[in-house]
Parts: structure tokens; sequence; C-alpha cells
């Protein structure tokens, strides 16, 4: 492998992403948090959309789910399918409804659109706890795409885990500096045609290596039976409700704070079905190409886990792509492989930093709510955060990713949900459904069932449950609720 026109081509792609974030700046409007934090509310459908794409998609695509496809098989199929379903479900009532409440309270995080109440009034400790939730859990998620990164470059030229990790966050840092939300917009709109692109072009080459749909499914059977076997074995609860914790995977979307973001800073209510359909018209695309990808990368890399087991065994299948990459790419083109999984990884930190920094400014310590300056030092200090959660942690990126995801869905979806109905939540309650929604995760997850029925579907419904015990026992809000956009 020629690694100078490797390094040459990953380093042009990484030059333009940070030009782009630094050229956002100038679109600003003024330098307040609101546009740091949701660019003024006025970006494009398109640029929301295609944020969104990259955004929510991140490391895991390229790393997590391809390692899951090289494990698991057809099987796997199924976490695309629910998951894609449940995001829909979110994009057909919430997302309009986020944006017009953001903009009536004039929130500008996710913790404080839970925490103002039916009357418009801030509820504190809700908007300290939430903070604090989206700061811990964020921030880890952070650290997986950093970690996403790293295990990229380690397997491509061999250097050390902790210089990927610190390449990423550098370039993240220097354009949500210069920019804001309207830097990391601008960017993920960028690679995520650069992500979608480079998982097609190793499709292509994928396809060229090993034949069609017929010939894969062949060699998978030869390897391995249980490969080509569409419903996975041995469910305590049966597949129907297999796929229904994973559509609840897809519907947690609405307790992630760095996409819901996103509607918060779209230029109207009505945009929001625009992004809508392009959005769904490249993600189905690109998630079939990524679990199609992880079918091929067993066949053309059969003795990726030979002579290991457990967790050392996820992390090797965890390198599947760039190994693949190697092995079938031509030099330039490795180096657009890897900018694309660079991109996927930056995509979604640079949202999670900017998350993360805006918690604690306007939620956790509120007197800095004012000051854009202290959002952007609040922005390095959860970098360096993550950054060192990245070094240190050891788990997988798939594991890592799946229960930050499930627990911030389940924390923050329930208590979204009544506060976009207009139903009564008082605070105490809030805070129990927000203990009641991590609980129930973490101990699903570490409970015999957690590989029969994802963690989020549990997660979201113990909270509802509470909330429905509970509503009787409520007065009526003093005032109606808004009318649905």
């Amino acid at each position: 492998m020629n690694q100078l026109l490797v390094t040459g081509s990953f380093a042009l792609f990484l030059v333009a992403f940070t030009l782009i974030g630094a050229l956002s700046a100038r679109q600003k409007e003024q330098d307040s948090p609101e546009d740091y934090l949701v660019a003024s509310r006025n970006v494009s459908p398109w640029l929301v959309a295609l944020s969104a794409i990259s955004t929510n998609n991140s490391g895991y695509m390229f790393i997590g789910l391809i390692g899951f496809a090289w494990r698991s098989g057809i099987e796997a199929l199924w976490i695309n399918v629910g998951w894609i379903f449940g995001d829909f479900v979110t994009w057909l009532w919430v997302h309009k409804r986020v944006r017009a409440r953001s903009e009536d309270i004039a929130a500008n995080t996710v913790p404080g659109l839970l925490a103002t109440d039916e009357n418009g009034k801030l509820q504190r400790p809700l908007s300290i706890v939430a903070g604090l939730l989206t700061f811990l859990f964020l921030g880890g998620y952070a650290a997986a795409q950093l970690k996403a990164g790293s295990t990229t470059l380690h397997a491509l030229f061999d250097w050390p885990l902790w210089l990927g990790a610190v390449i990423g966050v550098v370039i993240v840092t220097v354009y949500c500096f210069a920019g804001g939300i309207r830097a990391s917009i601008w960017t993920d709109a960028a690679q995520s045609i650069v992500m979608i692109g480079a998982m097609a072009l190793l499709l292509g080459y994928c396809v060229v290596a090993v034949g069609g749909p017929s010939a894969l499914l062949a060699q998978l059977e030869a390897i391995d039976p249980q490969l080509v076997q569409l419903v996975p074995s041995g469910l305590a609860f049966g597949f129907g409700l297999y796929l229904l914790g994973l559509t609840f995977g897809g519907i947690a979307t609405i307790g992630q704070p760095h996409i819901l973001i996103r509607f918060m800073a779209i230029d109207a209510t009505d945009s929001i079905r625009k992004a809508r359909n392009i959005y769904f018209v490249w993600y189905i695309f690109f998630s079939v190409a990524a679990f199609a990808v992880g079918l091929y990368s067993r066949v053309l890399l059969p003795d990726l886990t030979a002579g290991l087991e457990g967790a050392d065994a996820v992390r090797a299948t965890e390198a599947a792509l760039p190994t693949l990459t190697l092995d079938l790419l031509p030099p330039v083109l490795v180096g657009v492989m890897l900018a694309g999984l660079f991109a996927a990884t930056m995509s979604t930190a640079d949202s999670q930093l900017l998350s993360c920094s805006g918690a604690v400014t306007q939620d956790v310590f509120p007197r800095f709510s004012k000051s854009a300056r202290a959002s952007k030092v609040a922005t390095l200090s959860v970098a360096i955060l993550a950054l060192i959660i990245a070094l240190v942690a050891d788990a997988g990126v798939f594991s890592i990713v799946l229960m930050a995801w499930s627990i911030l869905g389940a924390a923050f979806g329930p208590i979204l949900i009544v506060r976009l109905a207009g139903w009564r939540l008082p605070a105490g309650l809030a805070l129990v459904m927000m203990a009641v929604g991590v609980g129930t995760v973490v101990l699903w997850g570490a409970s015999p069932w957690a590989g029969d029925v994802f963690k989020a579907l549990p997660g979201l419904l113990a909270p509802m449950v509470v909330y429905g015990a509970c509503a009787p026992f409520l007065r009526r809000p003093s005032v109606s609720p808004p009318p649905a956009p």
C-alpha cells in the first residue's frame, strides 16, 4: 500500500471539512448562545436532513453494525428494519412539535425543552438533572465515536490508538469553536455525502470480488448455515417482541439531544416534511449498503477472529471495514474510505460535544447562559473529557453506543412525549420517570433477556406506565395545550 497516497487523500478531506466548518462562521447572525447552540433557528431543511443522517449513523454504522453483521449474518437485517421504522414514527409526530415548542419557550437545549412545564415555567431541578445526564451519557457516546476513528487508523496504519482520537477531537473542536451548531450542521451535511459515497464505493468492490446476492448467500451458508438464518433462534419472548424492541430503539431517537437539536434549528415547522423525505431516502440506502458490506466482509475475511474470544473477538470484527478496505481498494480510495469513516465519527461527536456544552452552560450552570464564550469553553472541556474516556474505555463501540442511546431515550423520551402532548407533569414525577427509565435500561441490559428484547422497549415503556398510574391524581393544566403544528 502506498501510504503517502492514502494519507494524502485522507488529509485532503479533513482539511475540506475543517474549512467548511470555519466558513460557516461567516453566516452567523450574532455572537450569542442562541446562535451558537441553535443557529438562530434558520437552517434549511436540506442541511438539517443531511446532517441528521450523518449524526444519527455515526461510527456505529461503519464500525458497530458492520461488525455485528459479520458476527450474526442475515439476521442483523432486523436492526435496520426496526430502527428505521421507529425513527419514521418519531418524524411523523415528534419533530414538528419539538420545533414549535422550542421556539415558543425560547429553549436552546433539549434539557431546557424537557424542564419547561405546561405553563411555560422552568423546573430548575429537572433542568439540572437532565443537563447532567446529557453531559454524562452524551460525553460517553462522543468518546465511542473517537474510539471508532482511532480503531480505523490503528487497523490501517498500525498507528497508536490514541492518535486517531486526538486527530478527531482537535478537528471537531476547531470548527465547533468557529461556528457552533451551524458549523456542525454544515460539516455534517458534507460528511454525509462522503459517508454514503464511500460506503457505496466499497460495496461495489465487494460485489465485484464475491458476486451478487446469490453468490454471497451461498458462500455465507458454506461458512456457517446459521449466517443465512433470517430469524434469530432461541428468543425467549419470540420474534415479534424482538422486532418491537428494535423498533423502540428507533423511537428512542426522541431522547437523543444531539439529534433533536437539529429540528430545533430548522428554519420553520413546515420544513420538517421536506427534511423527512430527504432523510429517509439517504438513510435507507446507507443502512442497506452498510448491512451488505458487513455480510461481504464475513466472506472476504472469514478468519478475522481466529484464535480470539469474547471482547477481543468483538473488537476484531469492529475492524472489519478498515481491514476490508485495505484488501480491496487502491490507495487513493483507501483514503476516501477512511475519510468516510472519520466523517461518520466526527459528524456525531461534534453534535454531542455541542449538546453537552449547551447542557452545562444553559441548564447545569445557568449563570453562564448568556455567554457565548462560556459555551465555547464548555465545548473544549467536554472534548477533553470525551478524549480521556476514549483513551481509557475498554468496551466496544457497538456496546457503548447502544447503552448510551437506550439510557438517553428512556430518560428523556417519555418526558418529551408528555410535554409535547401538553399534559401536566410536576418536576418530582418527571424525575421519578427519569430514574425509572435509566434503572430499567441498566437492569434489563444485565438480565438474561438482554439479547431477546432490546432494552429501549422496557426503558421507554416503564416511565410511561409510571406516568399513567399517577396521571389520574394530577390537577388539570391551567392553560390549554398548544395546537399541533
